[in-house]
């Protein structure tokens, strides 16, 4: 088996994962020397350069110009040969994939997307439930039941923490966890980031796959440091792996935050500077509470809601498992808002909004027609 060097697009800009492949500098099986640009790559506000890691051939090419790039994503790899390759690494991989693709538990039946997110998300299909075709909406409600399990808390006097994410969103973790004075952070992981790189003071461990060493090593605490606003499966994904290596999340509340007494919230909250929790408020599990929110009395936050900074939520309000609700936007008293909504910034919410809707932003739900 050749051996490859893997080249992994860049984080252009910490607050946008995402990037379009605008242009290819190098086409399959041709020679690359150390630092060659590979490739070029847009986001909404930088443009940068995909660079080789090592000398030698590119080979495995993933993706097309035009196509959408995640940071960390494999671009393609650097071989020996012009031919080289691995049967076990995508793309080569695929091929064995679908000469599997027959072997489908018995009694299931699962659509095409659900069936691609199930693999993408890793979920074993043996898991999914037998009987009724099953959606993409039924593998990410399996994913929450696994992600949402509970996982018992360290010993008491154990407080070193790792934050997954040095994106925006996971930087400003870390300057509340820092704030709280209560925990020690060991440090990142981040699948886009090389081990050794220095963020804010703080080294990249590595990525996902470190999880067991740190368990070894007694750590046992970690923080979602993945917002998901643009792809919110990747949220939930993290959790899932640190789940399943017995890792425990701890709600984190900024100490200029305000909650009642009587607001119950669940593990793995996240709760950002000047935010308002009302009476008899419940907020389950991997919630985000953003920077000034306002959450007033018995309202009900199902798990992984997102609430933007400035979002304000009248009395009674329930909100649905994985919604988004943006900057500024306000929902009325007693409106019951679905899951996987996406509400946007500064809209105003009048009347209740189904699984799956968007609501534009600076737009009045439901629309006058």
């Amino acid at each position: 088996m050749a051996k490859l060097f893997p080249i992994k697009v860049p984080l252009l800009n910490p607050n946008e994962p995402e990037a379009l492949l605008s242009s290819l500098e190098v086409l399959e099986g041709e020679k690359v020397d150390q630092d060659q640009g590979i490739a070029v790559i847009e986001t909404t506000k930088s443009t940068g350069e995909v660079l080789a890691p090592d000398e030698g051939f590119l080979v495995g090419l993933r993706f097309k110009v035009g196509d959408t790039l995640h940071a960390g994503d494999v671009l393609a790899y650097i071989g020996d040969t012009p031919d080289a390759k691995d049967h076990t690494l995508p793309p080569w991989a695929k091929v064995e994939k679908q000469l599997q693709e027959n072997l489908q538990p018995e009694g299931l039946r699962i659509t095409a997307p659900a069936r691609a997110l199930a693999e993408e998300l890793g979920l074993n299909l043996d898991d999914l439930p037998r009987g009724p075709m099953v959606t993409s909406d039924m593998v990410r409600e399996q994913l929450s039941k696994k992600t949402a399990r509970k996982i018992a808390p360290p010993p008491a006097g154990e407080n070193r923490l790792v934050i997954y994410g040095v994106g925006g969103h996971g930087r400003s973790i870390a300057a509340l966890v820092e704030k709280l004075g209560k925990y020690d952070i060991h440090g990142y992981l981040d699948d886009g980031f090389r081990a050794g790189d220095e963020v804010m003071g703080m080294k990249v461990l590595g990525g996902l796959e470190y999880l067991p060493d740190l368990a070894e090593k007694g750590i046992r605490l970690a923080i979602n440091g993945i917002g998901g606003i643009s792809d919110p499966s990747s949220r939930l994904n993290v959790y899932e792996r640190l789940a399943s290596a017995g890792f425990y999340c701890p709600s984190v509340i900024h100490p200029t935050a305000f909650l009642e007494d009587s607001a119950e919230l669940d593990d793995a909250v996240q709760v950002f500077p000047f935010t308002y929790v009302g009476t008899h408020v419940q907020v389950s599990f991997g919630c985000i509470i953003n920077t000034g929110v306002i959450i007033s009395h018995d309202c009900q936050l199902a798990p992984y809601v997102n609430l933007s900074p400035g979002a304000t939520l009248a009395g009674g309000v329930s909100v649905g498992e994985g919604t988004l609700i943006g900057m500024r936007a306000t929902v009325n008293l007693g409106v019951q808002v679905g899951q996987q909504v996406r509400i946007g910034n500064g809209a105003t919410v009048k009347s209740d909004v189904p699984d799956g809707g968007v609501v534009p932003a600076g737009t009045i739900w439901p629309p006058r027609y």
